[in-house]
């Protein structure tokens, strides 16, 4: 009798060489006076390109503190952030200075729009700040229509409701093509409904537009909503 084996070569995948942003052994430490406050603590994760992920934990745990590194908003006291391959630490000023303007893009809990501008003109701001100039309006418009704003184009932001004022931040990441977005708690102040706009939105910005998507939140909605949930207590992945 032929027995026939259930036994099969494991898949094959293509690795690759570096992750979309990763930390290794990091640690940040406040200092005020003889007071020391350790943020982080050897910190180590890797996020690949085109993830979806929270950081997910309580207030204080650390969570935007990585966020403010990946950002380049701060400098670790050790360890090394690395971001499609490249150290962050060994950047100079004017290489920092155009990963903050092309590569990264912040949506914050609120506040990170000119309320006095149209929601157009706040999408197109950040295309303008990095020098590019031709086919702005194609990016923009594009942008817009992804996240359901055609009808609030313009409108001035401060007039928008909180939903509409994180998709517009959004679709101004997507119409950069920002490869890295780091959203921190961008639905603390919204009600349910709103918060899954705003979820689905951050979906839709990975999949149409490439980004990889890292999410800060305390949110057990926002935690199901992702690909991955890593959940860091007292500055450290559990």
């Amino acid at each position: 009798m032929e027995v026939t084996s259930l036994y099969r070569e494991p898949e094959q995948r293509e690795q690759v060489a570096f992750g979309a942003l990763e930390f290794h052994d990091v640690f940040r430490i406040y200092r005020s006076g003889a007071a020391e406050t350790v943020a982080l603590r050897g910190l180590e994760l890797r996020i690949e390109p085109r993830e979806l992920v929270a950081l997910y934990g309580p207030s204080g745990s650390g969570k935007s503190t990585a966020l403010h590194l990946a950002a380049a908003l701060d400098e670790p006291s050790a360890g090394e952030v690395r971001v499609f391959g490249r150290s962050l630490s060994r950047l100079g000023e004017a290489e920092l200075a155009d990963y903050r303007a092309r590569q990264v893009a912040i949506v914050f809990q609120s506040g990170n729009l000119w309320p006095e501008l149209s929601a157009w003109e706040n999408v197109s701001l950040g295309l303008r700040l990095t020098g590019r100039r031709k086919e702005v309006r194609q990016a923009v418009e594009r942008a817009l229509d992804a996240f359901d704003l055609q009808s609030r184009e313009r409108q001035h932001a401060g007039s928008l409701s909180g939903g509409e004022q994180q998709r517009v931040a959004i679709a101004a990441a997507a119409a950069r093509e920002a490869a890295l977005v780091l959203a921190d708690e961008p639905t603390a102040e919204l009600d349910a409904r709103n918060e899954r706009t705003v979820l689905r939105a951050l979906g839709r910005l990975r999949e149409e537009f490439g980004s990889t998507v890292v999410v800060v939140t305390h949110s057990p909605r926002v935690a199901e909503a992702v690909d991955r949930v890593v959940e860091i207590r007292d500055g450290a992945v559990t």
